[in-house]
């Protein structure tokens, strides 16, 4: 009997420990961002980043000396696109201070209110192109898709809607599909003159960046759409390229130039030929949440 009274007490103890744990969890809310506070310790002097061989990260890793940022021990945090963007959507939610490495076009600019900080000392380098690069002898050996790739272009904004629709779920395919058929001035623009393909194959490859998925669908969708056969294949940036130079791979429109796929450039470039830009204006850096009025500079990171 006793032995039940103690067994008794001992799981309602238990019980009210592991309720008031709770509760006291739930009440325990996040710490905003304090702008009269360093912002360092707010961050725990971390920079979140991506994928360890994205070119953005390398950049960021100059960045940390460069302003002086090394001497006060912050850290560039590996990750992936979809791990720094979760993160990113949960400190907006309670409005922390976070800083993230960034590029346009892509949709967080779209969901999130956040912006670059400038870059005075230039080391993310100057606004980038993307660019479309083929292997060397495509435009002999598939004039009309040659020519496709030579027209087409597009900006920020087109591009940031067909990737911010595959971010809540759409399946790319199908929202190419939506494009075309909500653009078809603009598709008839980059198709003019272009031949039927009659089953002329195309090899497209592509990085798993929310920005070539969103072009690389609706190009391969459009020549599709005019009789070629085409394949799209997702590599890491470094099989992408010499998928390209060797001849495995026809094109890609995925070329980020002159910074962030510079260096892959330089290795293959007399093995590759890059056919036109087709989105201008593209730029990395660094980035932080607007409600961060007083951190607008890179150099305000160790303020």
């Amino acid at each position: 009997m006793r032995k039940r009274k103690y067994l008794k007490t001992v799981l309602g103890l238990t019980t009210l420990g592991i309720l008031t744990i709770a509760l006291t969890a739930c009440s325990i809310t996040p710490k905003k961002y304090d702008s009269k506070a360093k912002l360092g310790p707010q961050v725990h002097t971390t920079i979140t980043g991506i994928d360890a061989g994205a070119g953005i990260m390398s950049s960021t890793q100059k960045v940390i000396p460069a302003y002086g940022l090394k001497e006060q021990n912050w850290q560039l945090q590996t990750s992936s696109t979809a791990a720094m963007c979760s993160q990113l959507q949960k400190s907006i939610k309670y409005k922390q201070p976070i800083v993230v490495t960034a590029w346009q076009p892509h949709w967080m600019f779209k969901k999130y209110p956040i912006k670059f900080l400038k870059d005075p000392k230039n080391i993310y380098g100057k606004a980038e192109e993307i660019k479309t690069v083929s292997r060397k002898g495509f435009e002999k050996d598939n004039p009309g898709a040659y020519k496709f790739f030579q027209q087409f272009h597009w900006n920020s904004n087109l591009m940031g809607d067909v990737m911010y629709q595959n971010f809540k779920g759409a399946d790319p395919q199908t929202t190419a599909k939506q494009f075309i058929k909500d653009h078809p001035q603009q598709v008839a623009e980059w198709t003019k003159g272009v031949p039927d393909g009659n089953g002329k194959k195309v090899r497209m490859t592509y990085v798993t960046w929310d920005d070539a998925i969103a072009s690389t669908n609706v190009t391969a969708q459009i020549l599709r759409d005019k009789g070629y056969n085409v394949t799209i294949s997702a590599m890491e940036a470094q099989p992408q390229w010499a998928s390209i130079a060797r001849g495995s791979a026809d094109v890609t429109t995925s070329a980020w130039l002159p910074t962030t796929s510079g260096p892959l450039y330089q290795k293959f470039k007399n093995q590759v030929q890059v056919v036109a830009t087709n989105c201008p204006g593209a730029k990395v850096g660094l980035a932080v949440p607007k409600y961060m009025k007083n951190v607008n500079s890179i150099e305000d990171l160790k303020k």
